[in-house]
């Protein structure tokens, strides 16, 4: 395969073979939730989407093979709640560390995000990055414009007349044009603590616009307050086990009283992965007491609650309360440990978080092109070594991203921007104004 001399010519090794053949995964065990598959098999992924599934998969000429055998193979990661590019990070590389992670979507939900994020994020999607990600819109900042709230929920569903938009909303044709490219909107009580009819009207454009509305949940008498006001409208509930920690309250009896919210059937919540494990969650973040922590794993036991996030990175400047790191540990121990199955682990950052987007968006596109590993879903995939606990490959949109832990620079412009409607490969803010595209 290497490029060499003899005889004074050069010989190209790869000359004659295509550049870019299909990538096979051979012999690894592969776990693919939403499709029933818990085997050793051969998954085939070309143009940026698995092709074939089967057993023993012949190579064709051109084909670049990774050998998973004794590794564990499953769809790319989906972590709804991670923190990445709040704040405008410069400092340290949490977009990258996410994908050595094993991370192939990542939705960003900075409570202080506005309109412009789309935009902000969607340009460095642009200039390059290895992953698959969007933002939450700060509820506080949606509701600072001139729009009324039915003219935000026309916004949100592209429909705003232009002119209506730079006399309400901003003088900014871009924002104008992007905002509509966020996933959900995120409410925080330890940023601003809103008014019933300011959430009220959160709810309504969550509801009729399609989006998630994610709320922070620390403080119990908070989730309880925002739920009590939903009247039967979604919410989920962000990084529920931070109720566990105390902070607001007996760990045990805050957590008891969160868990008691998702009993209604349009209350869904999520669980942090650091918070999970032996050590009861980061120094850098929150720590649950073993009591609020059984409480929370005999909730995922019973399928309460079925999802996971890492809501890292705790490198970052905006730390979150853990950290990517612990997302793939935390699944094999929970399997391990007997709280769930291998496969309803791997479900909680796979097929249950794309279940709940696609239901939250009435998008199906979550659903059949992400969360598994059936033929036509994007080639996102993460492989495992269970006994190091740890990625050894992360594929995004068919690319090679990271391997054994590190960062392969080729792989990053692999990602897209993500949204209610889909993914775009890029939003076109950075090409502005390198170039002028004509039809």
């Amino acid at each position: 395969m290497l490029a060499n001399t003899r005889h004074g010519t050069l010989h190209d090794r790869l000359d004659g073979i295509e550049d870019r053949g299909r990538i096979l995964l051979k012999g690894g065990h592969v776990v693919d939730p939403a499709n029933d598959v818990d085997r050793v098999t051969d998954i085939a992924v070309d143009g940026g989407h698995v092709v074939e599934t089967g057993d023993d998969l012949a190579p064709e000429p051109g084909d670049r093979i990774l050998d998973c055998e004794g590794l564990l193979v499953v769809p790319g990661l989906i972590d709804i709640h991670l923190h990445l590019g709040d704040l405008f990070e410069v400092s340290t590389q949490p977009i990258f560390e996410a994908t050595q992670d094993g991370v192939t979507f990542a939705l960003s939900p900075g409570a202080g995000n506005t309109l412009m994020a789309p935009a902000l994020l969607g340009a460095e999607v642009d200039r390059g990055l290895p992953i698959n990600l969007g933002v939450f819109i700060g509820a506080a900042n949606l509701l600072g414009t001139m729009l009324s709230v039915d003219e935000i929920i026309t916004m949100l569903k592209g429909e705003l007349d232009p002119e209506i938009a730079t006399t309400r909303m901003t003088r900014n044709p871009i924002t104008a044009l992007t905002a509509p490219l966020c996933i959900g909107i995120k409410d925080h009580m330890g940023h601003f603590i809103q008014a019933d009819d300011r959430i009220d009207a959160i709810y309504r454009i969550t509801s009729e616009a399609g989006l998630l509305y994610m709320s922070h949940t620390q403080d119990p008498t908070h989730a309880e307050r925002v739920v009590s006001l939903s009247n039967g409208r979604p919410v989920h509930l962000g990084h529920a086990t931070a109720a566990g920690s105390g902070s607001h309250g007996d760990p045990v009896e805050s957590m008891a009283r969160v868990l008691a919210l998702v009993e209604e059937p349009h209350v869904s919540a999520e669980f942090v992965t650091s918070m999970l494990r032996p050590s009861l969650g980061s120094r850098e973040g929150l720590k649950m007491t073993k009591a609020s922590q059984q409480l929370a794993m005999d909730a995922l036991h019973r399928g309460d609650v079925d999802i996971l996030i890492s809501d890292g990175q705790l490198e970052a400047t905006m730390k979150g309360f853990g950290d990517t790191r612990d997302n793939i540990p935390a699944i094999l121990e929970v399997a391990e440990s007997g709280v769930l199955t291998l496969s309803r682990a791997v479900a909680t950052m796979t097929a249950n978080p794309a279940r709940l987007l696609s239901e939250r968006t009435r998008n199906p596109w979550w659903t059949e092109k992400t969360g598994h590993l059936g033929a036509g879903a994007l080639g996102n995939v993460t492989v495992i070594n269970q006994h190091e606990k740890r990625a050894i490959w992360t594929l995004v949109n068919g690319e090679i991203v990271a391997f054994e832990s590190r960062s392969v620079r080729r792989g990053a412009g692999a990602g897209g921007w993500v949204s209610r409607w889909g993914m775009v490969r890029r939003t076109g803010v950075g090409d502005l104004v390198a170039f002028d595209y004509r039809r």
